[in-house]
């Protein structure tokens, strides 16, 4: 008799162990629900860029106002041979320019979105977030007869709604590795080299082609030799998706953290 007490003692022991183990765990489970992906679909993010061994890089031109800046860095990229490159288009720019939309077209240049309204979409509502994406999706595709499946938000600006509601609408969220800083008309010599010092395999080039930049095609010719010296192609950001498996960075929320906070550039005047 007293054998059978010590024996159910040692069980209801083991027992209790488990249980506190499976609370353990829940309670980690929970703690770190954000950062677990095995027990829930990935959360849509924004792409920075891609990891590849291989030297290929996207060069990026973002555009919302002016059409004095466009056309002579078209004539650079087709002087420099580049046949693949991407612009983020934005759509009142379109609808103003649609001759210069026509050129860039015509080069065989990709096209994404740049939004509609240039402000940023993390202070604007659910409703009117779906509202400028779906406004400046309709305009760009009735210029070009082709729906863009990319966007880069205006000032570079989201927050998780942003992205999520991107996502439902079958976008891709660009953003960018390195950026030249070329719309702050820092001087042609140091947008050449923030961006050959740290352009890398897979990257994103972030640079402009509104009015408000004035030196951008004075530093592409040189950017692209020194890039092509260091061995690396160029592709359209669709391209460099398609090399690898894409991994997008974490973002963090701005509402419930100052780290979610990005990188911002400027189209406006």
């Amino acid at each position: 008799m007293n054998f059978f007490y010590v024996l159910n003692g040692k069980r209801l022991k083991q027992y209790f162990l488990i249980a506190i183990a499976v609370v353990f765990s829940v309670g980690v489970i929970y703690a770190e629900r954000d950062n677990i992906t095995v027990f829930a679909p990935q959360q849509p993010a924004a792409i920075y860029s891609v990891p590849t061994d291989k030297q290929v890089v996207a060069l990026t031109f973002d555009i919302s106002w002016g059409d004095k800046r466009t056309e002579p860095i078209l004539n650079v990229l087709k002087e420099k041979g580049i046949t693949q490159a991407t612009f983020f288009l934005s759509s009142p720019w379109s609808q103003s320019h649609p001759e210069i939309v026509k050129k860039i077209m015509d080069a065989g240049y990709e096209i994404g979105s740049h939004g509609h309204k240039h402000d940023n979409y993390s202070k604007l509502s659910d409703d009117e977030i779906r509202k400028q994406i779906t406004t400046a999706d309709t305009i760009i595709s009735g210029i070009t007869g082709k729906k863009p499946t990319l966007i880069r938000l205006p000032n570079g600006d989201f927050d998780k709604r942003v992205l999520r509601i991107a996502d439902e609408l079958n976008y891709k969220v660009i953003q960018w590795d390195t950026d030249s800083l070329d719309w702050m008309n820092i001087g042609t010599d140091k947008i050449i080299n923030r961006v050959v010092n740290r352009t890398h395999p897979g990257d994103i080039i972030l640079l402009h082609a509104s009015d408000s930049v004035k030196q951008t095609h004075e530093a592409l010719p040189v950017i692209i030799d020194q890039l092509r010296a260091k061995g690396y192609d160029f592709v359209s950001v669709s391209q460099l998706l398609a090399q690898t498996e894409l991994s997008g960075k974490s973002v963090q929320d701005k509402t419930s953290s100052s780290a979610g906070i990005l990188k911002a550039s400027s189209d406006t005047p």
